[in-house]
């Protein structure tokens, strides 16, 4: 009994040993490296780093670009959770509960961007905003709309919406295919129960479908969250590099330019323990906000 008990725990740890190694080399190490730099000025380029204490930190709440940047990253992290949930569950609902032939190709159509890179993404969507070739000012001269036509990326007013798009358009296919294996788990009967009792189908959305798929929803709204706030930047700096006048400089993007076009990387290293402590409270208050008793079926 204590040999099986031994070979048990030899086993676990042959299992998670290397897991945890990557996970500290990978995740844990970075993390308490930036803490650490974040209390220097460090240029990155140098073997020199000096300790400058809370200077950083300092800097970092008298800095008016900050709080830009953060209501920029919660712009898209509100327009992308509403746009992305709102189509995807649409969409999810659509192919598992409508007798659509094309179902199976539309889950290709819809999960493809998933599969295609951020830069890329980017890219496509710059063309797309072209303020002379674009599908968008060419579409709204075609109806007779050019008074709508403007130059997206290049407008303080309109690029951190114009990015909106391109972020929701990538995400909906992964979240779709999530919240459509949560409704195929659905037992039939459920609904047969609710037809019975007179119930519309648009209140056996609301009565059935979505209660039962709320584990997927909460876990897809994290995510975007988590990704829009550490991630963002990505899209940024492919598409306007902040720009223009820091009109669309998220967090991510700020850090960027601060680490690695300026070379201030221990600035920089306090930006990003600010996003880590940002997303953290605000992945804690969403927690809170949507908790609920589970549903079993």
């Amino acid at each position: 009994m204590v040999q099986s008990s031994r070979q048990r725990n030899l086993f676990l740890a042959f299992c998670l040993v290397p897991t945890f190694i990557l996970f500290a080399v990978f995740t844990l190490y970075p993390l308490f490296n930036g803490l650490y730099y974040s209390f220097f000025k460090w240029s990155g380029a140098s073997s020199l780093a000096e300790f400058v204490g809370f200077d950083n930190y300092r800097r970092l709440f008298s800095d008016g670009i900050i709080p830009k940047t953060i209501w920029h990253d919660y712009f898209l992290v509100i327009t992308k959770v509403i746009g992305i949930m709102i189509l995807s569950t649409f969409f999810a609902v659509a192919l598992t509960q409508m007798k659509i032939k094309e179902a199976p190709f539309y889950r290709i159509v819809f999960f493809f961007p998933n599969i295609m890179s951020v830069v890329v993404i980017g890219i496509l969507w710059m063309f797309i905003y072209n303020p002379s070739l674009g599908l968008v000012n060419s579409g709204l001269e075609l109806i007779g709309l050019e008074s709508w036509t403007r130059p997206w990326l290049g407008s303080e007013d309109w690029a951190l919406t114009s990015l909106v798009l391109p972020s929701v358009w990538a995400g909906i296919g992964l979240f779709m295919l999530m919240l459509m294996g949560g409704i195929s788990n659905i037992s039939k009967s459920y609904y047969e129960a609710a037809e019975i009792d007179g119930a519309t189908e648009w209140q056996q959305f609301w009565k059935v479908t979505l209660p039962l798929i709320w584990p997927q929803i909460k876990i897809s709204i994290l995510y975007i969250i988590i990704t829009t706030l550490n991630g963002s930047f990505i899209i940024v700096q492919v598409m306007t590099k902040g720009g223009p006048n820091n009109s669309t400089h998220v967090m991510g993007s700020y850090l960027y330019e601060q680490a690695f076009v300026k070379y201030n990387f221990g600035y920089g290293a306090t930006i990003g323990v600010m996003i880590l402590i940002l997303s953290l409270i605000t992945v804690l208050i969403m927690q809170f906000l949507m908790r609920r008793e589970k549903v079993e079926y």
